[in-house]
């Protein structure tokens, strides 16, 4: 006999396709704000898994990662559960803003109360209605601002279930990455769920190339698990293990000239790129402080003094064991 299944109040049968909706708050004009929530049940048992996009409202990626799974129908398993959601903080993503009108963070808000600020109501809605009810969360985002992101999971590497998963997912890159506190992974960890966070591209832009690798991250995700079977033809990513990353920051203000690529290898030493007066008088050289990759670029014209413009980060060698711990 199947197991019973209960979702935002709703109990889902078995080859059930539903659209729910999250109530959260309403408007000024009191029309409530829902949260589209896609449900699709196989009528065989197997892992409920749960992809969502949207925590910040610019990040666009994301959001064109999971539309398109489910345009495809790829969301449709042979076997468990998969739960979609899209857009989650809807009124950013109404305004094309990170954050929500109250200004707060929403991945900085869990896991939330039902009386909070409005960040906290969100967060609260989503650890009681939804969370307790998968067993994997894959998390689409983007880099802040004008900061585009090579394309990566985060995971804590000293983690053996979120690196295998990891590595499944087959990014370019996996960063290790510990849990930030109130963010929706530390708060799922703490529930014993396991998520693994992709990062690619930049706000407010759709990447293709992004898009792609989170399309088949995910196809590969469900693969392992025996959701669904797609005929994978594309050569796998050789993964490149960052154990530690630093920022590299802009030395002066002016007018900033990359030279380098994102997920390159660079040097210590190596001239990375160019701040220049908008004068032709003055011309700075920025040069790596270290060797590792570069996984994320600051793609502003102009920066200030102290912006951040490289995240390069250190490659482990082959057999070395992280001494992070949960």
């Amino acid at each position: 006999m199947a197991k019973k299944f209960y979702i935002l109040g709703k109990e889902i049968l078995p080859g059930q396709s539903v659209e729910l909706s999250m109530d959260v708050a309403k408007l000024h004009t009191h029309t409530p704000v829902q949260v589209p929530v896609f449900v699709e049940r196989s009528l065989k048992d197997g892992p409920i898994v749960l992809l969502m996009a949207g925590l910040h409202g610019d990040e666009i990626n994301g959001m064109e990662i999971i539309r398109r799974v489910i345009r495809k129908k790829w969301n449709k398993p042979n076997a468990g559960t998969i739960i979609c959601l899209p857009v989650f903080n809807i009124f950013g993503y109404l305004n094309l803003k990170r954050e929500l009108p109250d200004g707060r963070d929403l991945n900085r808000s869990f896991p939330g109360s039902k009386n909070g600020s409005l960040a906290s109501q969100f967060a609260y809605q989503f650890m009681s209605q939804i969370a307790p009810n998968v067993d994997i969360v894959i998390d689409f985002h983007t880099g802040s601002a004008q900061r585009s992101n090579i394309a990566q999971v985060r995971c804590l590497i000293s983690d053996p279930i979120s690196m295998e998963l990891a590595q499944v997912f087959n990014p370019p890159f996996i960063v290790h990455s510990r849990y930030i506190p109130k963010s929706v992974r530390e708060a799922l960890n703490k529930m014993g769920k396991k998520i693994l966070l992709f990062e690619g591209g930049k706000t407010n832009s759709i990447d293709e190339t992004i898009v792609e690798e989170g399309l088949l991250g995910i196809q590969r995700i469900l693969n392992h698990f025996h959701m669904k079977s797609f005929k994978l033809e594309s050569i796998e990513n050789e993964t490149i293990i960052i154990k530690s990353s630093k920022w590299l920051r802009a030395p002066v203000s002016g007018v900033f000239h990359s030279l380098v690529k994102n997920g390159q290898h660079v040097e210590h030493g190596e001239v990375l790129g160019l701040v220049s007066d908008p004068y032709g008088s003055i011309e700075k050289k920025i040069k790596s402080n270290s060797k590792g990759y570069i996984i994320c670029t600051n793609e502003a014209p102009l920066v200030n003094k102290g912006d951040a413009i490289f995240h390069i980060g250190s490659a482990q060698n082959q057999g070395e064991i992280a001494k992070d711990s949960v």
